[in-house]
């Protein structure tokens, strides 16, 4: 089947338009319908406007408070703690982030701690604003239990992302979005919702096999990335978003999709840096290019037309994307589409093809 084609901006208008019938604020609903469209655009389909829906939910549930804004709690020097008061997540994390950015600019390098949040969507919408204002970025998130540690068959750890910028100039430039776990949650609840396997090697069930079914693994677990490695990374960034903030970690962070009483409790941390502090910027952006162009270089292995940098597949995704249409699955849009006419929103203008 042919999928449809949407004009990302007028996605964008629609996903506000829902958030403001919601009853969120019009910046706000903004910032979310972005931060969802700009994972679409990558080609993340798992934290683009598939999770819209259980969104809108848990606000009408009254599980996410949009009466408080994120509030600084705590500053001393480039170090800080934001409170979310239990908002949407990518609000909360826009606030981290600009807030972690202009204390980068004074002090040379920042950190932002974050509890209280909920989930913020795909970590690289942080890290391309960053690299847009000529910083380095490195963003951290812990998230709800769906992966064992190594040896064991119960979920601990969230999939536990992380994300870093940095600018180059003419090449594109380096921008790694990645979960702990061999693939990221979402995927899989994707692929369930699509009816659709998933490769071996990305989960286990209930006892301990290895499975290809969706549901099963939804039970399961997720395995962590390079093994004991990604089970140790998982377990950093939930110390540093859970434990230092004062967020809930491992277990006690809560289910997007399950729990209807409880806030989830997401914690995130914000490191920037400024890269002028140690070179002029357009110094740094000719290096960065140096240095991948002597990447892209290396001899390659037979079949292999090209040596690719982190991010570099999602750039070229969102651009022709932009140019082209926003392809989404039927499943999604067919969902979408519904949620528009049950909240008196226009879908059809967010078509390009039919």
């Amino acid at each position: 089947m042919n999928r449809i084609r949407y004009d990302w901006k007028r996605l964008e208008e629609a996903a506000a338009e829902l958030f403001m019938r919601a009853r969120v604020p019009h910046n706000h609903a903004q910032t979310v319908a972005q931060s969802l469209v700009h994972a679409d655009l990558r080609g993340v389909e798992s934290h683009g406007l598939s999770r819209l829906p259980i969104y809108l939910r848990r606000i009408e549930a009254g599980v996410i408070c949009l009466d408080k804004e994120p509030e600084v709690v705590k500053q001393e020097g480039a170090m800080a703690l934001i409170d979310g008061s239990n908002h949407l997540g990518a609000v909360v994390g826009v606030a981290a982030m600009d807030l972690a950015m202009s204390l980068a600019r004074q002090a040379g390098i920042s950190f932002v701690g974050v509890r209280h949040s909920n989930h913020f969507g795909s970590c690289s919408y942080y890290a391309e604003r960053a690299i847009e204002q000529g910083l380095i970025l490195l963003v951290l998130s812990n998230a709800p239990e769906a992966m064992a540690p190594t040896g064991g068959i119960r979920p601990f750890f969230g999939t536990n992302p992380i994300a870093i910028g940095i600018p180059a100039g003419s090449e594109p430039p380096f921008l790694l979005d990645m979960a702990t776990s061999v693939v990221a949650r979402g995927k899989i609840a994707l692929a369930a919702k699509k009816g659709e396997p998933i490769p071996e090697g990305w989960a286990i069930d209930q006892e301990g096999l290895a499975t290809t079914d969706p549901q099963r693994a939804l039970l399961g677990s997720l395995l962590p990335i390079g093994g004991a490695k990604g089970y140790g990374l998982a377990m950093f960034i939930d110390i540093l978003c859970g434990l230092l903030t004062g967020a809930a970690s491992g277990p006690d962070v809560k289910s997007l999709y399950d729990n209807w009483t409880q806030p989830q409790n997401i914690g995130h941390v914000f490191l920037a840096v400024d890269v002028r502090r140690f070179w002029p910027l357009a110094v740094f952006q000719d290096r960065m290019d140096a240095y991948i162009r002597e990447i892209k270089s290396v001899p390659r292995q037979a079949g292999v037309a090209e040596i690719l940098i982190p991010g570099e597949i999602e750039g070229r995704k969102m651009r022709e994307q932009k140019a082209n249409g926003v392809s989404l699955s039927p499943a999604i849009a067919q969902e979408l589409e519904q949620l528009c006419a049950a909240y008196g929103v226009d879908w059809g203008r967010t078509r390009i093809n039919a």
